[in-house]
């Protein structure tokens, strides 16, 4: 393993200084770095045009100037990073640290949301191939991925965010939009339940008239401008976790699983009705306190019950535990929501920038008001990705269920929860793992443009800006992050293929 690791550090430095070379002297020759000097009419023009040319060594040719710049990245090493300034002498390695938080809170949701999603709904769709909810996921998938991102953001930005800001006015859905909502529903649940047409009929009724019903209660309730869960849905939700967690893991005959599901559910609504005071004085520092206090109690809980099987336990306790706090969060935020669209902002649903400035508030208000901003474009890089998981996921499990392997494992009598999760699944998710790897470079490089539509000051932005008046240095900060991230995640998959797979070794 050590010499495995070695190998690969090694060889990934020599790739990045090969690939820096490239980039550096491709982004130098892109432009004239002087032109704005050169065009502009001020009386100091040419004592501008020196200071620049002292400043970024354009005395020099591209691969002279790439080997000063390459020498200030090496003293990364010792902690004296020296990336360069940009034209307006403001160093890199300043800027770096903002772009990247930005960046990385953008694409973090949606990059994890896609892989839940895309792997959940690609299994469902393999188990049910050729039913009617495979042909309209299959559907959906492709006409998501042949989308253009910017065109995603532009749509998102008019139907959405304008429309719901606007509806938000006057909450009140006209009986029209009612019944096309609750006949939208209606048959994509049939699709998920399927069965013959007796059962999808019913379900079709029993769906759309549910939908509707809330929907009025809702309006009736003022729900849309005062949301919130409340007890009841808080406890209807923990439990339905808990369910979910037992069905999926262990299997409903379980009984310790049961168990200890049962006892996380029972200290999350315990804990709704004890901890709400700390919540409304509680600041970031206490949520991350009590979010790791949840997961070791979830931890605990499973070993003293799990017996034998201590360690599906303690993953069912954890998984509990953990998703029952967040149903919690949820409820609270939601409850903050009528205090930030009555004293924070008019319009809630942003469409530019990834905060309202000198907004000022406590957790709740600047979370919602960090959602409300990262929204449209999470839920445009997340269908992009979302399609393509989708894909890969559903092709992948129908390779895998006809393996030699599966059908023994069925031939056993094992139920079919076990050989879906324990045999297939697992399986299944090695070249997801290489998909994973490549995809994050990938959608780090496509923010770019959801980024400039949505005017988010990230990692686009300073590659942008730099890239349109040749100001090499910022363009290569934005390939170094990029570059050591694709190779980090690489590097991470070939270590996932050996967790999935007994029979991979790295050595």
């Amino acid at each position: 393993m050590v010499s495995f690791i070695a190998r690969r550090i090694l060889v990934s430095v020599l790739i990045l200084i090969a690939a820096s070379f490239i980039m550096y002297n491709l982004a130098a020759i892109a432009g004239n770095p002087l032109q704005d000097l050169q065009q502009s009419n001020s009386p100091n023009r040419e004592q501008l045009i020196a200071a620049r040319v002292a400043a970024q060594h354009l005395d020099l040719i591209p691969p002279l100037r790439w080997g000063l710049w390459i020498s200030g990245v090496g003293k990364c090493v010792i902690g004296q990073c020296d990336l360069g300034v940009t034209f307006q002498n403001q160093p890199v390695a300043q800027l770096l640290p903002q772009a990247v938080g930005s960046t990385i809170q953008l694409v973090t949701f949606s990059f994890v949301l896609a892989i839940i999603f895309g792997i959940g709904l690609g299994v469902v769709t393999a188990l049910r191939v050729y039913s009617g909810f495979d042909y309209s996921i299959t559907l959906v998938s492709f006409f998501l991925y042949s989308l253009p991102s910017f065109l995603m953001a532009v749509l998102l930005k008019s139907f959405i965010a304008l429309d719901y800001n606007n509806f938000l006015v006057d909450p009140r859905i006209p009986p029209v939009n009612l019944v096309v909502i609750a006949v939208v529903v209606g048959l994509v649940i049939q699709l998920i339940v399927g069965g013959i047409l007796k059962r999808r009929l019913i379900v079709f009724a029993v769906s759309a008239v549910v939908t509707a019903g809330m929907l009025l209660l809702m309006q009736a309730t003022g729900w849309f401008t005062d949301p919130s869960l409340g007890p009841v849905f808080v406890i209807l939700f923990t439990a339905g976790i808990g369910l979910a967690m037992v069905t999926l893991l262990a299997g409903t005959k379980n009984r310790r699983a049961w168990l200890t599901a049962g006892i996380n559910v029972l200290a999350a609504i315990i804990a709704y009705f004890a901890i709400q005071g700390l919540l409304n004085v509680s600041s970031v520092g206490t949520i991350v306190i009590l979010a790791i206090v949840t997961v070791l109690v979830g931890l605990a809980s499973g070993y003293f019950v799990g017996g034998h099987d201590r360690g599906l336990m303690m993953r069912i306790g954890a998984l509990t535990a953990f998703l029952s706090a967040g149903v919690i969060l949820l409820d609270r935020f939601m409850r903050s929501w009528i205090d930030y669209t009555q004293n924070y902002v008019s319009r809630p649903i942003a469409t530019v920038g990834s905060q309202t400035p000198g907004l000022t508030g406590d957790i709740w208000i600047t979370g919602i008001d960090t959602y409300t901003h990262l929204l449209l474009p999470t839920i445009s890089l997340l269908l992009i990705s979302f399609a393509s998981y989708t894909r890969y996921s559903r092709s992948g499990m129908l390779e895998v269920l006809d393996q030699d392997y599966v059908r023994t494992a069925r031939a056993k009598g094992l139920p079919e929860r076990t050989v879906i999760v324990r045999h297939a699944l697992r399986n299944m998710l090695i070249p997801i793992a290489t998909l994973v790897a490549t995809d994050i470079g990938a959608l780090l490089g496509g923010a770019i443009i959801t980024e400039r539509v949505f005017a988010i000051s990230g990692m686009g932005s300073l590659f942008n800006s730099g890239l349109s008046i040749t100001d090499v240095n910022p363009v290569m900060g934005y390939f170094l992050v990029i570059a050591i991230t694709a190779i980090a995640f690489n590097f991470l998959a070939d270590l996932a293929y050996s967790a999935l797979d007994p029979r991979v070794r790295v050595r």
